[in-house]
C-alpha cells in the first residue's frame, strides 16, 4: 500500500525535525516536505500532492490561516491539520471555517498528533471536545458577531497578532503580502472594534494579547 505523504509547516526548525522523526515511525505515513513560510508550503504542495498538510499558525512569511485557504483552492485539495501554540478557543472554529480538518495544541502534541494525522486522513474531523460544542452550537459561523478578540476578522487577527509580535505596518505588510494601506485600514478597524484610542494602546494591547494568548 502507497505511503501517505505528509508535508510540514512550521517556522521553527526543531519542530519541523521532530514533528518529521515521530512521522518517520509509523507505518504508511511519509513526510515529503518541510516548509517554514505560506509560498513554500504553496511550492511544495503543488510539486508533491501530499494527502495531509500539517501546519502551524505563525510563519515565517504569511500566515497558516491563508495556508489553508489557498491550499483548499488546490484540485485536489490536501487534508489541513493544525499544530499550533494559538489559544484553540479562539482559532479552531477559524481554522475549521477556512478548511481544516482538525486542530492539535502543541502542549498536547506528543499524546494526540498521530491519533490526529490518523482521523483526518480517514476523513474525520479532529478538534478538543469544547471546541466541537462550539462548532456544534453554530460557533462556526458566528465569529464575526462577537465583541471584542472574538468579533476581529481573520486578517483583523493576523495584523493584531504581528503588531504584537513587534512588527511595523510595512513589516505586516510585506509579511501577508498586502499593501500598506490595506494594513493601516486594519489597523484602524481593529482600534475601532476593541475600543482603543491611539496607535500605541493598539501596540501594547497587541503585545499584551500574544504574551496572554499564544506561546509559539
Amino acid at each position: 500500500m502507497a505511503h501517505a505523504r505528509v508535508l510540514i509547516v512550521d517556522d521553527h526548525p526543531l519542530v519541523r525535525e521532530g514533528l518529521a522523526e515521530r512521522i518517520a515511525l509509523q507505518p504508511g505515513l511519509e513526510v515529503c516536505g518541510e516548509a517554514a513560510e505560506v509560498d513554500e508550503a504553496l511550492s511544495l504542495i503543488d510539486l508533491s500532492r501530499p494527502e495531509l498538510v500539517i501546519v502551524d499558525l505563525t510563519l515565517r512569511r504569511g500566515h497558516g490561516l491563508d495556508l489553508i485557504k489557498k491550499a483548499n483552492q488546490r484540485i485536489p485539495p490536501p487534508k489541513m491539520l493544525v499544530l499550533s501554540a494559538h489559544d484553540e478557543s479562539l482559532f479552531a472554529h477559524r481554522a475549521v471555517r477556512a478548511g481544516a480538518s482538525g486542530y492539535v495544541n502543541k502542549q498536547e502534541a506528543q499524546q494526540k498528533i498521530i491519533d490526529a494525522i490518523w482521523a483526518v486522513l480517514r476523513g474525520e474531523r479532529y478538534v478538543s471536545e469544547s471546541t466541537a460544542r462550539q462548532l456544534a452550537e453554530g460557533g462556526i459561523g458566528a465569529a464575526r458577531t462577537r465583541s471584542g478578540i472574538e468579533g476581529l476578522s481573520d486578517r483583523e487577527l493576523e495584523v493584531f497578532e504581528l503588531i504584537g509580535r513587534g512588527k511595523g505596518t510595512r513589516s505586516i505588510a510585506e509579511q501577508l503580502h498586502i499593501s500598506v494601506h490595506t494594513v493601516e485600514t486594519h489597523r484602524e478597524n481593529i482600534r475601532a472594534k476593541l475600543n482603543l484610542r491611539s496607535g500605541p494602546e493598539l501596540v501594547r494591547a497587541a503585545v499584551q494579547w500574544v504574551l496572554e494568548s499564544t506561546r509559539g
